[in-house]
């Protein structure tokens, strides 16, 4: 049998670098090769690692055939606010970087592919409470509608082709080893980094705006497990719905407050506030546990004391 060999294009990314030092775990770090558009620093430099844009398909070929590489995580991506500023630009990225990482996979006949979908694809005609995973999409940003039309590639090339495609909808994401990277859900991120650092945080949105969320070590988690799992139990080829959190940032604030008394937050929404509230208060993922057996393990309590644990450990001194 084949050794598995992986390629994680966008690796630099908050989702990438998390997810190569887990697979690195799994099958080792010679067998996961990390890519990004620029240079990296610190533990994606320990395996070896390939600078090009992935919207250059035969860089793309030749970087494949040069490591054998049987399995793609395709993760580079621009990101919902950052996409705003340049919808044509983030367009392009998104969608032809995803066709061509799906026909290199066709012709060289890769064993499986990894493309994240998000929360995203949904929009104000869909349910808020406990968002099926079939339902009406709406998506209201650039970032959204590429990430449903890229859904529906996947599953064509699934059912065309034969090409191996999973997916998640990922909620929210938030860990403490890369800095944010764009998005909406950003500011539960940059709100530990403010307690520490200032004991005090302005957010962008409003002051009960709900949003699913998911610690980092559940999204990585829930990655590798889907990969792994036979492809007799994927009946999902467009995107799997997946769930753990709902918070608003005055909940994260109060379980903030447990740990740092006097954090203090104030409110200041802008457009990011705009976008928020088109997307799900709470997701149904019954399909995700039913057909794979995904469950989360973080809570919000846990998730804030294991944040804010390692977060000190990097500003030692606050």
């Amino acid at each position: 049998m084949q050794q598995t060999r992986i390629l994680i294009i966008g690796a630099g990314g908050q989702l990438g670098s998390e997810l190569a030092a887990g697979l690195r775990q799994v099958y080792g770090i010679d067998q996961v090769v990390t890519a990004d558009i620029k240079n990296v620093q610190g533990n994606l430099q320990e395996g070896p690692f390939e600078m090009f844009d992935v919207l250059n398909k035969e860089k793309l070929t030749d970087v494949i055939r040069k490591h054998r590489i049987t399995q793609i995580y395709h993760l580079a991506a621009v990101l919902s606010a950052t996409g705003e500023q340049e919808p044509e630009r983030a367009w392009k990225i998104n969608m032809d970087s995803l066709t061509n990482v799906l026909e290199v996979a066709r012709t060289l006949k890769i064993e499986k592919v990894y493309w994240p979908s998000s929360i995203a694809v949904f929009g104000k005609d869909t349910p808020k409470e406990h968002t099926p995973q079939s339902t009406v999409m709406s998506p209201s940003t650039v970032y959204g509608i590429s990430k449903l039309a890229g859904e529906l590639w996947c599953a064509y090339y699934f059912t065309r082709f034969g090409v191996d495609v999973r997916s998640l909808r990922y909620p929210g994401l938030i860990g403490y080893k890369t800095p944010p990277g764009g998005g909406t859900t950003d500011y539960a991120v940059e709100i530990f980094h403010k307690a520490l650092q200032e004991k005090k945080y302005q957010c962008y949105l409003s002051e009960h705006t709900t949003l699913p969320m998911m610690y980092m070590a559940d999204a990585v988690r829930a990655t590798i497990e889907l990969m792994e799992a036979p492809s007799e139990k994927i009946k999902i080829r467009t995107g799997y719905n997946i769930s753990a959190l709902s918070l608003s940032p005055s909940i994260l604030a109060k379980n903030i407050c447990i740990h740092i008394p006097e954090f203090k937050i104030s409110y200041c929404p802008d457009f990011r506030d705009e976008i928020a509230i088109n997307w799900p208060h709470s997701i149904d993922d019954e399909s995700a546990r039913k057909d794979w057996g995904w469950q989360h393990k973080y809570g919000v309590e846990a998730m804030t004391a294991d944040m804010i644990k390692n977060l000190r450990l990097i500003y030692p001194n606050n």
